[in-house]
Formats: C-alpha cells, structure tokens, sequence
C-alpha cells in the first residue's frame, strides 16, 4: 500500500488521515503548524515559503492537495511552488486535488464535469488555475492527476457559528439561488476513493445531491446550534451590510450533478441531504 502524503491538513485532511491510518497506510501531513494527530509523521511548512517545501516525501506517495490558494489575484502561486519543490525521480504516485464547485461560475442550471469552466470570482478563478496547472504538471511529468471540484463542506465542527453568533443577515429565501453542499466525513471518503479509484484526468463533481439554499442551510444550523435564526433581507441590503466573500456565495448558484461520482467511484454517502448530516 503507497504512502500518503496530504498537504494542507485541516479539519478535513484530519478526517482523511484518520481513515487511512485506520486502513495500515504509512501517512505524512504538512501545514503551518502542529501534527495534526497522532501517528502521522509531521512536516511543517509554508507553501507561500519555497525553502520549507524541501524534502517533503512526495516519492511514490498518493498526494492529496487540500491546501487553499493565496488571497488575492487570479492565480494560485501555493500550487505552483509545491509543483516546482518535486525533484525528478520524486514524483508522486497520483495527485488528487481538492477544487470547488465555483470555477462553473453562477447561474442555476444543472451542472455537470462536462460543463465549461467559467469563474466569477477571483477564488473561482485561483482554482481553476490551480486545476490547469497540476494537470499541465502531471501530463509532462508522467503522474496521474484528479481534481474533485467540491461544493460547499459542513459537519457538526464546521458549522457558521461566528455568524450565527454576530447577528450577520441571510438572503431572503425567495431571492437565494440553488447551492449544494458535502459532509466532511463524506468528502474525507471520497478524497480516499479518488486517490485509489480515480484515472488519469478524471474530474468529479462532489456534492451530496441535495441542493437547498444558503438561507436554508444558515436555518438549519442555527437550529441545530439552539440559535436564533438569522434575519432575511434583500439583495440591495446585503449588498450594504454582507462581506464581498458572503455576497458570493449567495449570488453563485448552480445545481451539481455529482452522479458520476457516485458511480465511478462506488460511494454510498453516510449522510445524502442536510438533515442526515445535522442528526444527533
């Protein structure tokens, strides 16, 4: 069994090395900080910082990239100083890396891994350069490559708490746009499933199939948080009274199909809508 190596270890490549530990596989994380958990080998490091990437132990490891782009530009110079760090003869055996559901852009029509890429928003843009730079990268050096273009992730330790809290608004129900969304727990399964089922070039939409709104989604966890729901308002309000980042995530609005998913990669997802994530 390969190696693993996960770069970018949050509270999503937490799960994912817990489930490959429990499997015997050998696994090394690296990120800004701590290990992350017990027995994984640990490297810490700054993908912003070329001199810490030496050394990492990409040789005939299965990579899985979780680390997000830099903030600003279109461009995600984080991917690329992690693809030049990999000597010759130090390739990985495949690379999945973990995308959004934002490089489609807005709308709300049904989308699907044949629909044109077309951003909206920086982010959007940052990872779809990343996406087209890791496959330039794995054509030329010979290693597979998998992009998951995922939605948007929740669990019971991801759940908005802070705006929640702050008393930040929603969008009016009537006026949101479809949005989509993965458990974590689902997504740590289907990063595994990727690395080890996965071909060549294969880019799978992920999404538990379910799609809502924003709004309801905000509901429903205030809700399972024991909190007041937040307030509705208008665009023209929130335009006043949102972050940029939360105006975006309510006017890009699509439906994923992630059919494909489900069936080249035999997931069966513990958790297939928002209300059997939020039980118990």
């Amino acid at each position: 069994m390969q190696p693993l190596l996960i770069i970018g270890c949050g509270a999503v490549g937490r799960r994912v090395a817990a489930l490959a530990l429990a499997q015997g596989t050998s696994v090394c994380t690296f990120n800004r900080g701590e290990a992350p958990l017990a027995g994984v080998t640990h490297h810490a490091g700054n993908l912003d910082e070329p001199d810490t990437l030496h050394g990492l132990p990409t040789r005939g490891a299965g990579v899985i990239y979780l680390a997000p782009p830099p903030g600003g530009g279109h461009e995600d110079s984080r991917m690329r100083n992690f693809l030049a760090s990999i000597a010759a003869a130090d390739e990985p055996a495949k690379v999945v890396y973990i995308s959004t559901s934002g490089v489609y852009g807005g709308g709300s029509e049904v989308v699907t891994e044949e629909t044109e890429p077309d951003p909206q928003t920086a982010r959007g843009k940052r990872r779809l350069h990343a996406e087209r730079l890791l496959q330039a990268w794995g054509r030329e050096r010979g290693v597979p490559v998998v992009v998951l273009r995922v939605t948007a992730i929740y669990a019971a330790d991801r759940l908005p708490v802070t705006q929640l809290t702050t008393g930040q608004p929603v969008l009016l129900e009537e006026q949101c746009l479809p949005s989509n969304r993965i458990h974590a727990d689902d997504l740590s399964r289907i990063c595994l499933a990727a690395l080890e089922r996965g071909k060549d070039g294969a880019v799978f939409n992920v999404s538990d199939g379910s799609p809502s709104t924003m709004t309801a989604y905000f509901n429903a966890a205030a809700d399972k948080l024991g909190l007041p729901r937040p307030r509705q308002v208008t665009m023209a309000e929130a335009r006043q009274l949102m972050t940029p980042l939360m105006i975006s995530y309510f006017s890009e609005g699509r439906i994923v199909d992630s059919n494909k998913m489900l069936k080249d990669l035999g997931i069966t997802l513990l958790y297939p809508n928002l209300e059997a994530g939020l039980k118990g």
